[in-house]
């Protein structure tokens, strides 16, 4: 999940040029349209990939209704006579476009086993990238801002978020994209999976998704546990998905996280923030106190200084950068330069963030008084002071301008034993607690596989060979491990 996914996988393309119930699988989900592959959409350059458009009911409630485009890609596998399916791909966020998604996954090395086995399907969501994108007509910082809430100092600093927060929903409410925004959710997103099975002729699906893609891909597996074949959801969120939950999450990973940056800091005393993990810890909270009394000169206060740090912990390349940014604070001297990820062609500034609230808000029905957050605040303040204050804040769901449109499906464990979890230790965005409950809600359907290691996102990214060989193994010939696995840290050459 969430914002700094995005700019993961935008610094790799860089790199690189129904409804829920018993008879939900018996519905008639299959569209006769079929996939005409051509050229990818303009302004787009996905070199490897084949693209493609296929029609889907706005409201499933309504399916000879109005009708939108759903942009999806492929890159087929090789070896026609090795091929056995297709491999549908999410990469997180909700909001993040998916059509380059398999490139992402060739560049971070999937093997040719893997590749050989599958056509690799990537599809932007419903409402993002060129599925018809929606808008909240945000812009400048909001369109960085509005789904990550800023720390909150006390409770006057979350009655203050909470008109920027209704602003926001105001405007999502009001924008032209507003009649579509009851029908992007989880749910729907999974209904067009199940559409794009149907259009390339598949009987079953295979699926493997990162971050906000692993509830996504649980939700799928839920609704149509007989059309699923091989699912790998790696970071998982927990099986409440997109709810207030998943936010207060983040308070929790910077906890599980932070330790290993703090080890990196020790490890290179050039920084001079300390020897142990204590004591920069300990600097922590120092310099955010400082920073909130006396801002910097060029703004930079506690509250960005807190923000920045989390967002730098998803990945272990960050750290230096992390490191040389706590150094330029300490030391008075300009921040290091950063630059922000560019919306793709023809996708709005703020569809990223649009396309997220819209999912987040339609999923699960949010508190809606700002005293529950000025509680929740209190209690994650004191539960983890490094970033609580900010995880449990408020979010422009608090003021949606539509209720939900169904009950979130319930993730349960009826079904095949097709379900692959892998988690590292530490994430600090999809905390290993919740990829346990995850683990629990699908019971014998699943198999989980940790990591000793940190940081967002496990299969492929961090170079762990006993999870990766595991989860290809998986991927490739469909056997589950027996039991759970526990895989010991090994050196990251990243």
């Amino acid at each position: 999940m969430r914002k700094y996914v995005v700019a993961v996988l935008a610094t790799v393309m860089m790199a690189l040029l129904t409804w829920q119930g018993a008879s939900a699988e018996t519905a008639p989900s299959a569209s006769p349209e079929r996939v005409s592959w051509g050229a990818c959409p303009d302004g787009t350059s996905l070199p490897g990939l084949e693209c493609g458009t296929l029609k889907v009911p706005l409201d499933y409630r309504d399916p000879e209704g109005k009708q939108i485009d759903l942009a999806i890609s492929r890159m087929a596998g090789p070896n026609p006579h090795k091929r056995r399916g297709v491999l549908l791909t999410n990469a997180g966020g909700p909001g993040e476009p998916g059509l380059n998604y398999p490139l992402v996954l060739k560049y971070y090395g999937m093997p040719q086993s893997v590749l050989d086995t599958y056509d690799v399907i990537g599809f932007d969501p419903r409402g993002v990238g060129h599925s018809a994108p929606v808008t909240c007509d945000l812009e400048g910082e909001s369109t960085a801002t509005a789904n990550i809430p800023e720390y909150a100092l006390d409770s006057a600093d979350v009655a203050e978020r909470a008109e920027y927060a209704a602003e926001v929903a105001e405007k999502c409410g009001s924008a032209a994209t507003a009649p579509m925004l009851p029908h992007i959710s989880t749910a729907n997103t999974a209904r067009d999976m199940d559409r794009i099975r149907a259009a390339l002729g598949e009987p079953k699906i295979s699926y493997l998704g990162i971050s906000y893609g692993t509830y996504l891909g649980s939700v799928y597996t839920t609704l149509f546990p007989r059309r699923s074949a091989q699912f790998v959801l790696d970071s998982a969120m927990g099986p409440e998905g997109s709810a207030p939950s998943a936010s207060r999450g983040f308070g929790e990973g910077v906890e599980d996280r932070f330790p290993d940056f703090a080890k990196f800091l020790a490890e290179h005393p050039e920084y001079g923030f300390g020897t142990s993990v204590e004591e920069i810890r300990t600097k922590y909270f120092e310099i955010a106190a400082r920073l909130d009394a006396e801002p910097r000169s060029d703004g930079f206060d506690g509250k960005r200084f807190r923000k920045v740090t989390f967002e730098k912990l998803y990945l272990d390349q960050w750290l230096p950068e992390l490191a040389e940014i706590w150094r330029a604070v300490e030391t008075g001297q300009p921040l290091p330069r950063t630059s922000p990820p560019e919306a793709p062609a023809r996708q709005s500034a703020d569809n990223a963030v649009a396309g997220q609230l819209a999912v987040f808000c339609n999923d699960r029905d949010w508190p809606e008084s700002v005293a529950t957050y000025q509680r929740n605040v209190e209690v994650d303040r004191s539960r983890h002071p490094m970033f609580g204050a900010a995880a449990a804040n408020i979010w422009p769901c608090a003021f949606w301008p539509t209720e939900p449109s169904e009950p979130p499906v319930r993730i349960n464990s009826r079904g095949p034993s097709n379900v692959l979890i892998v988690q590292n230790l530490r994430d600090p965005s999809t905390p290993l607690s919740g990829a346990r409950e995850l683990r629990r809600a699908f019971g014998e359907r699943a198999r989980m596989i940790t990591a000793d290691q940190g940081g967002h996102l496990a299969y492929l990214f961090l170079k762990n060979r006993c999870l990766n060989d595991m989860t290809t193994n998986f991927l490739v010939t469909g056997e589950l491990p027996r039991t759970d696995i526990a895989c010991a840290a090994e050196p990251n050459p990243n």
